[in-house]
């Protein structure tokens, strides 16, 4: 592929992206994307053949940016922790980039993140026979936790609802409950009000490298 070419895929691909940051799924299509493009679709046919490979072209660029932090020297911990938290605040900032990885299964999207975070398993020194079922474990939290918070930050945005005041009428629901029937969810009213999504997710990142950790001892 030319320079010239290339260069053209890219823009392509950053207007698509823009698009869907402002529009959704629904907002991108080869008419809106040959408007802000100011060129005809066949342009962009020539590049992407179909609206699905656009969508996993745009996804596979905002995951290679999260998967190419420059992490040297750093402890396969560290590694695994930074790239966990650069894939929940892709997600966050690019809602659409959860279902559009769904629909790629096995495409280059999920292999960059497959192979980075395994890399750094490897590097923990999990047997061969488990590093399959860890990596599984870590990607199915961090993109599961990462889509649903971007789902509710996103529902949020739709209906004008501010965060803060969301959590203090939930709180304030739960710390009503029957003491009895409900004394877990009663006790952790007061945590809810104050509590922060990335800390929280970096803590179930921290619970599954101690897991992994502790099993190695054994």
């Amino acid at each position: 592929m030319s320079a010239a070419s290339t260069s053209s895929r890219d823009r392509i691909i950053e207007a698509s992206i823009a698009i869907l940051d402002g529009s959704g799924e629904d907002g991108l299509t080869f008419r809106a994307l040959s408007e802000r493009l100011a060129t005809g679709p066949g342009a962009i046919y020539w590049h992407v053949p179909n609206k699905g490979d656009l969508l996993t072209a745009a996804c596979d660029a905002i995951i290679a940016r999260a998967m190419n932090a420059p992490l040297v020297g750093a402890t396969p911990q560290a590694i695994i922790r930074t790239l966990a938290l650069g894939m929940f605040d892709a997600i966050d900032a690019h809602p659409w980039v959860g279902s559009a990885l769904t629909r790629a299964p096995g495409q280059l999207p999920m292999v960059r993140i497959l192979e980075r975070i395994g890399r750094q398993v490897s590097a923990l020194g999990v047997p061969d026979e488990e590093q399959w079922a860890t990596v599984g474990a870590l990607l199915n939290y961090i993109l599961g936790v990462g889509a649903q918070n971007a789902a509710n930050g996103q529902l949020g945005r739709t209906r004008g609802i501010d965060r803060s005041d969301f959590l203090d009428a939930v709180a304030t629901t739960w710390s009503q409950l029957d003491p009895d029937a409900y004394a877990f969810t009663r006790s952790m009213a007061a945590h809810l009000r104050g509590h922060d999504d990335r800390r929280d997710f970096l803590a179930g990142i921290d619970l599954i490298l101690s897991g992994i950790e502790a099993s190695r001892r054994l």
